[in-house]
Parts: C-alpha cells; structure tokens; sequence
C-alpha cells in the first residue's frame, strides 16, 4: 500500500513539473503551474518511448525544479558537518538520484487530468498552489499542493510537492536522516546508498 502511495506522488510530482520550458513560464505562481501542466501533457503523449520521456523529463526538471535547494533540506542539520568537498560531491550525487528516483517511475504513465484551483501566499519566498488529480473508474482523485519557491519573483521553481497533507521533501529528509542515523552520521553512507541506486 505504501509502495503505490509513494508511485502515485512520484508520478504526480514529475506529470505536472518536469515539462518543456522552450519559452519563459509565467512568473505568477497559479499560471506558471497552469502552463507546467498543458506542457506536460505533451511530453508524456508525444512518445510512447520511454527512453525519450526520460531523457526529456530530466532535462526539463534541470529547468522547473530547485534541485539544489531540496538536496540542502533533505540533508537537514547534516550538511553542516560537511566539509566544502563532501557538500559538493552530495550536491551531485542527490541530482541525479533525484533524477533517476523520479522519472524512471513516470513514464509508464500519460495524459494526467489535473484542475488548478487556487493559491496560498505563505510569504515573499513561498507561495502554496493548490490543484486536484482527477479520479478515474481506478484511481481516486489526489489534493495536491505545490510549494512554489518566489524568492526571485520572476522565476519561480518548485520547491516541493504535498499530496493528500504528505510532504515528499519532507519524507526524503526522513529516509536520509534514517541512513545517517543509523550509521553514526558518517555521510560517506549516504552517499554509498545514492551510488548503489543511481547505478543499479
């Protein structure tokens, strides 16, 4: 049950964020996700090659996504520890676990039917946009709630995805401070078990 729960979040995440940026998205929060969601849709039709969703979605999430900013929080009070180096090396190595994580479980997946419907401004840095999957004869519908970071007004990034009141930044921190936990905090753990599923 919790193995589906996480598949939809991650296809939910990926449906709606990685998506072609060709031309500048609306900096207006409600309408950048609005336009992240037709374009969306175009992506996970055009092709029924998985290779291509692929490739295409992680390009695409380089551009919508604040990789960077999730990784720092998903380290928690860790990163602290670490020095320049290590910061470094788990920067890179959380991008493209990030990116493999998510859309290698996407792509089986197309034409999501998802209703934008408001906005929440929590402050000048965050804005809450919340939106709806739609249910299907096998799927009920799903709150979703995107974290739209604004700090730069005109370019807004997602900073993170809360479906049904889970945090999927949040759950991340979690397994990561569990991993650290358990091995003392030595990071070089950590980075092991990002190594073993970016090349299995």
């Amino acid at each position: 049950m919790k193995k589906n729960f996480f598949i939809i979040v991650f296809f939910i995440f990926f449906t709606v964020v990685l998506t072609n940026k060709s031309y500048a998205y609306s900096s207006d929060p409600k309408q950048f996700i609005s336009e992240i969601v037709d374009e969306a849709k175009k992506i996970l039709v055009e092709s029924n090659s998985k290779e291509f969703k692929t490739k295409n979605l992680s390009e695409l999430a380089l551009k919508t996504v604040d990789i960077k900013g999730i990784g720092y929080y998903t380290l928690g009070n860790y990163r602290k520890k670490l020095s320049d180096e290590q910061m470094e090396k788990y920067s890179s190595l959380f991008e493209k676990y990030f990116l493999k994580s998510f859309s290698s479980r996407l792509t089986d997946y197309s034409d999501p039917k998802i209703d934008v419907l408001g906005v929440e401004v929590l402050n000048s840095k965050y804005t809450i946009v919340r939106s709806l999957l739609l249910g299907t004869d096998k799927k009920p519908e799903v709150k979703i709630d995107w974290r739209v970071y604004t700090k730069d007004p005109n370019n807004p990034l997602i900073r993170d995805l809360i479906v049904e009141g889970l945090s999927l930044a949040r759950t991340q921190k979690e397994e990561f401070a569990s991993v650290l936990e358990t091995n003392n905090g030595d990071v070089t753990k950590l980075f092991i078990t990002l190594e073993e599923f970016i090349n299995k």
